[in-house]
């Protein structure tokens, strides 16, 4: 910050996007994001995602110089040493297509906004591959975890997140006491340390100051990257896209001189490294073939979300359905409950929308990350099981709600191997995902990834308005 204490000016360079995209498609460039959980592309739209770890797919959708393709990994849901195998698995193919074809794919490790996830660990494992089958060490690793439309930003290397319209230090909101992924420092550079498990010291972490990037631009933001080596981190501070635009200028002047980074970011980076300009959602294309009512498939436990659904059930119209969580953890009734579960959604479709919810009652096991995730796993089975019944019914749109909840519908539920992202409900949020490769009994469902931990409390009441109005021709 300046002496008086208050921000420089954004710096807003003139076509700061096309530019960025114009450079990928010059040096052939493809953005390859391995993406922790299905919602990492609520920023952009046009882009490819895919679901299966298979590289003939990488293929189709890094198929062109400057193509942005999104890798599901769902390792947010995973433990560490399963996280860093699927890391290593992935990056491996991925640059091995690099090496095949010629082409330069720049990886991207995309992750939560919030910081919950494998944060070192992944990007040890991508770098390690890196190095095996491209034959250079990364030298270095941009930090930039911030979500600008959900106001996540990163300020003085603190980074903050907006609750109840409070800008608050990350590590005082209820993300940072996840049971699996919790944290205690808001400042990044000891958050990376922290994380680290001290392999990384805090005094070690560089940062790309809002100074630097508003005053200096592009060229300050590269000759402070040239200098970063052996897998050096870079705090990127930011709390505006043309922030991050600069940054990105920067990073291609610092790898057209040679220099390798990789990127641990939210979604917010992965717009500005693309070179993609804001775009609202075009009309919804419904299939008239299909029943003319929508599924809303909660998994979600943050309180948001609770909030949320408590605001969409104001709208009516919907026919609700629990599934009760002690019973799909007692090996006694699962299998029933599920089945008895499904049979009604699929009775009620025809005829209105449907919300299935797991019970807001929390189940989990104090200091026990890895019993907490098996529960996890275990609940998020059983809605992708009742899900896939429920494609029976063949509804014209599903809304899945949360992260893993969103993968694992996307994945097993719905079958869908490939699919474009059409564009987000709200500005950088909640995106529409239109199955490309998918079943036939899939194919023409309308698939919306709503994270767990964004949007207004009235956000999926708007989502559910916005389905609805589609529906109404075909009603």
């Amino acid at each position: 910050m300046t002496a008086s204490g208050t921000l420089p000016a954004v710096l807003e360079v003139p076509g700061a996007a096309t530019r960025i995209r114009e450079h990928n498609r010059r040096t052939g460039r493809r953005l390859a994001v391995l993406d922790d959980d299905p919602t990492g592309s609520q920023a952009v739209h046009g882009v490819s995602v895919v679901t299966v770890l298979e590289r003939s797919e990488y293929a189709a959708g890094l198929a062109a110089p400057a193509d942005t393709c999104f890798v599901l990994t769902n390792t947010r849901a995973l433990d560490e040493s399963q996280a860093v195998d699927v890391n290593r698995a992935a990056a491996y193919d991925l640059y091995t297509l690099a090496a095949d074809t010629g082409a330069t794919v720049e990886v991207v490790s995309r992750s939560d906004s919030t910081l919950r996830g494998h944060v070192h660990a992944e990007i040890e494992a991508i770098a390690a591959e890196h190095l095996a089958v491209i034959g250079r060490p990364v030298d270095g690793v941009l930090f930039c975890p911030a979500m600008i439309e959900a106001g996540r930003f990163t300020v003085d290397d603190v980074h903050f997140a907006v609750v109840d319209g409070v800008p608050t230090p990350a590590a005082d909101t209820e993300f940072a006491r996840d049971k699996t992924f919790g944290y205690t420092s808001s400042d990044l550079r000891d958050f990376i340390a922290e994380r680290s498990g001290g392999t990384v010291a805090a005094a070690d972490v560089r940062s790309l100051s809002l100074d630097d990037i508003r005053i200096g631009g592009p060229e300050r933001v590269a000759e402070i990257l040239t200098e970063v080596s052996g897998l050096g981190w870079v705090v990127v501070n930011c709390t505006s896209y043309a922030d991050l635009e600069v940054v990105a200028l920067g990073l291609q002047l610092t790898q057209d001189a040679g220099k390798t980074f990789l990127t641990r970011s939210g979604p917010s980076f992965v717009r500005a490294l693309a070179g993609i300009e804001a775009k609202e959602l075009a009309d919804i294309a419904i299939d008239s073939s299909r029943t003319p009512h929508g599924l809303i498939a909660v998994g979600s436990h943050v309180g948001l979300t609770t909030r949320q659904v408590r605001e969409a059930r104001q709208r009516g119209g919907l026919v609700e359905i629990e599934l009760h969580v002690p019973a799909l953890l007692d090996p006694s009734t699962a299998a029933s409950h599920i089945d008895k579960t499904a049979a009604r959604i699929v009775a009620a479709l025809p005829h209105s929308d449907v919300l299935v919810c797991t019970s807001r009652d929390l189940v989990a096991v104090d200091d026990d990350p890895d019993a907490s995730l098996d529960i996890a796993r275990s609940v998020s089975t059983a809605l992708v099981t009742v899900v896939e019944k429920a494609r029976a019914a063949r509804p014209a749109w599903v809304i899945a709600k949360g992260g893993i909840t969103s993968h694992d519908l996307a994945v097993r539920g719905l079958g869908i191997r490939r699919a474009t992202v059409a564009g987000q409900f709200l500005p950088g949020q909640i995106s529409l995902f239109t199955p490309d490769e998918a079943p036939a009994d899939v194919l023409g469902c309308a698939f919306v990834v709503f994270p767990g931990n964004v949007g207004g409390v009235d956000a999926l009441a708007l989502v559910l308005d916005r389905l609805r109005s589609a529906t109404e021709g075909v009603r």
